[in-house]
């Protein structure tokens, strides 16, 4: 076992050493950290004199300060690139962390110290962050617990460390079972109608297996051109049957845990006096209850079910005129294979064509590009900051002043040892004001399609919008200038988190950004204006599609965090699956059970469980709020500028809707996101 100074997990600071990070540093470095943040638990609750903000607020913070870090430079690491050895000790140190964490609030004398604080002078003196920070502590503990009896307090420990344990074992499912699927076809002519770059990259990847022929995986860059291009009917619906059921085989079947860890969240929530889990979410995100975020999903419902109805009777309709009016119903892995054969029929336009246009390097260097003229940042190359994987590249984030607010990793490439999705971490969010400047580390992952031997890595557009969308995540953590490490960065309600990253997805549909960075590849001409006219003229197509998917997974997300029970409904993977069917264009199989790989519910103790609405809720927000830079200018310094220092900077210092109304000067309204869909005709006013 490692002596203390030889681990590189204690003492970790900004510059983390991945190259030195091993599986066998994990729980000598956590039993340490446990240790003393503990002893630093027990000193707080013990200090002598008066209650202050300084020996019980900040002390608290600093309890998990280095124990948080530590977890999450492991978590990431096991999220990108994972061994047996990491995952294993991982899993390890993941009960005795779950429990000490959740022993925090239950602690009585801690609980009393923080009672003690809030009935000083002080504590009532105290304004803005400060103000804001000690009630929502004060709520958090409550929310945690705090006020049970000592039986309650220790069954809700009991709950806490085993839904870590559970839910960390659902994501290494999910993980396991995406790797153990491939689908090999031995020649080419088995591969029609699908894109050359799907093909060499099939190629590629069999060939990196020792294999001969064409492979294909669950990883989305393989499976997404499968379900929407190729002409095999057969090898699509095996492809769609097998992405449905992962998760629900031998040692990786999800569905017993999926049920356990619903059935521990609803006592969780009927323990600390919540009707369901989804109150007990929502109480401190925007929603406030189960119950309005319902209301928001049926009001978004109900506005886009006629163009729902219209858009699959048009594709039906149009399956009929192509192959006669015996040609069969249409089923789920049909869907997208029509509907881009529709899409290019009706606009003369194939995603496809655009991929040229968008190398990956290019795309990155074009939200550099935006993010400069917005916010005056410069972004360039760190080329000492040493990363995990040889593909991973690094670069900071330069004020106007000469201060590098972040560093930062791009790590793009799927990898057998790299879970699926895209995603921005935060590693280190930086404690700064007006007069001190944060420094802060994250990350940017992704799945996109990567380069194929001396080809670069071109993408398409929706990889590109991923690429935007994560990029908007990084610059809220790099933007934050907050006193308080807990109110920092991105630590939000989980309903307004996707507005600045959802946000910058509308830049990659303006010409004047896309003409920053959409080059074709081998002549670095812009993208043709007929061509451009065509990908923005088909914007809408299906959008109602789009809308009610998304609809469908926030009330299946709701409706087992609200009204599911174990005795009445049974196994969630049917009953999530009849509450799909009726969001979904085609009658979903028999054997559907999304709900075991839905990583975003369930593979971690909370995530973006009972909260799936939030990305329709910050759509809104981002649609709305990009109107104004549409007004203003795209590219408009001032507005960036309000937008980085009134939303970006601040966090969560002050309640989300209060910096919403003073960027914008109002409430939002529903108008901007049905109108870009379009879902309404232009200038229709419609209140959230």
């Amino acid at each position: 076992m490692p002596e203390s100074h030889e681990n590189p997990l204690l003492g970790l600071g900004y510059e983390i050493p991945f190259d030195r990070i091993r599986g066998e540093h994990v729980q000598p470095a956590v039993k340490e950290l446990l240790a003393e943040a503990k002893a630093r638990l027990d000193a707080l609750a013990a200090a002598a004199g008066p209650r202050t903000f300084e020996n019980t607020i900040t002390a608290l913070e600093r309890v998990t300060e280095q124990l948080d870090f530590v977890m999450g430079v492991v978590g990431h690491l096991e999220s990108v690139a994972t061994t047996p050895e990491l995952r294993a000790a991982y899993s390890a140190v993941q009960p005795e962390v779950s429990e000490f964490f959740s022993g925090i609030a239950l602690s009585e004398p801690v609980w009393n110290a923080l009672k003690a604080y809030a009935a000083t002078d002080e504590a009532k003196a105290l304004t803005g962050t400060r103000k804001r920070l000690l009630e929502k502590t004060i709520a958090d503990f409550k929310r945690s617990g705090a006020d049970l009896d000592p039986e309650g307090k220790k069954r809700l420990a009991e709950i806490d460390v085993e839904l870590a344990q559970i839910t960390l074992r659902y994501g290494q499912n999910v993980l396991d079972a995406t790797n153990a699927f491939e689908l090999v076809i031995g020649e080419r002519d088995g591969l029609a109608g699908l894109p050359e770059g799907a093909v060499l990259a099939a190629k590629a990847s069999a060939e990196a297996k020792g294999l001969s022929g064409y492979r294909f995986t669950m990883q989305a860059p393989s499976y997404l051109p499968v379900m929407t291009y190729l002409d095999d009917r057969s090898i699509r619906e095996r492809m769609y049957k097998a992405y449905a059921t992962r998760a629900t085989e031998g040692p990786w079947d999800n569905r017993p845990l999926l049920q356990r860890i619903l059935v521990l969240r609803r006592e969780k929530a009927r323990l600390l006096g919540f009707e369901s889990f989804a109150d007990l979410v929502l109480e401190d995100r925007m929603a406030k209850s189960g119950h309005a975020a319902r209301t928001f999903v049926q009001t978004l419902r109900d506005k886009t079910q006629t163009h729902f109805d219209r858009e699959n009777a048009e594709l039906q309709a149009y399956r009929k005129e192509i192959e006669g009016p015996d040609a069969p119903a249409i089923e789920p892995w049909d869907v997208a294979y029509y509907a881009e054969k529709l899409r290019h029929a009706r606009y003369d336009f194939d995603e496809e064509s655009l991929r040229p246009y968008f190398s990956a390097e290019k795309a990155l260097d074009g939200v550099f590009a935006i993010a400069s003229a917005l916010y005056g940042v410069r972004i360039e190359p760190s080329p000492e900051t040493k990363a995990w994987h040889e593909t991973v590249s690094t670069y900071r984030i330069v004020e106007p002043n000469g201060h590098a607010s972040a560093v930062f990793y791009v790590d793009l490439w799927p990898r057998e040892s790299k879970r699926d999705g895209a995603w921005m971490q935060g590693l280190v969010t930086g404690v700064g004001s007006p007069k001190v400047a944060a420094s802060h580390l994250e990350v940017l992952a992704g799945n996109l399609t990567p380069p194929i031997g001396d080809r670069p890595a071109l993408l398409n557009h929706r990889e590109v919008e991923t690429l935007f969308h994560e990029f908007g995540h990084l610059m809220h953590h790099a933007s934050s200038c907050v006193e308080v490490r807990t109110l920092a960065g991105t630590n939000v309600a989980w309903d307004f988190v996707e507005l600045p990253s959802q946000i910058m997805e509308n830049w990659c549909w303006e010409k004047e950004a896309l003409d920053l960075f959409a080059r074709h590849h081998e002549t670095n001409e812009p993208i043709p204006a007929p061509l451009l006219e065509r990908m923005r003229a088909a914007r809408t197509f299906r959008t109602a599609n789009a809308m009610m998917r998304q609809l469908g997974f926030a009330e299946v997300d709701l409706a087992l965090h609200v009204d599911w029970d174990p005795a009445r409904d049974g196994d969630p993977t049917a009953y999530g699956r009849e509450i799909l069917s009726r969001h979904s264009p085609a009658p979903l199989p028999g054997d559907h059970a999304m709900l075991a790989s839905f990583s975003h519910l369930f593979s971690s103790p909370v995530g973006y469980a009972a909260g799936y609405y939030s990305y329709k809720w910050a759509e809104v927000l981002d649609a709305d709020a990009f109107s104004r830079f549409k007004r203003e200018g795209l590219f408009s310094r001032e507005v960036g500028e309000a937008f980085r220092s009134e939303i970006l900077a601040r966090g969560d210092s002050e309640d989300p809707m209060v910096l919403y109304r003073r960027f914008m000067g109002r409430e939002p309204t529903l108008e901007a996101l049905l109108e870009r869909d379009g879902l309404i005709a232009s200038g229709t006013a419609v209140a959230v």
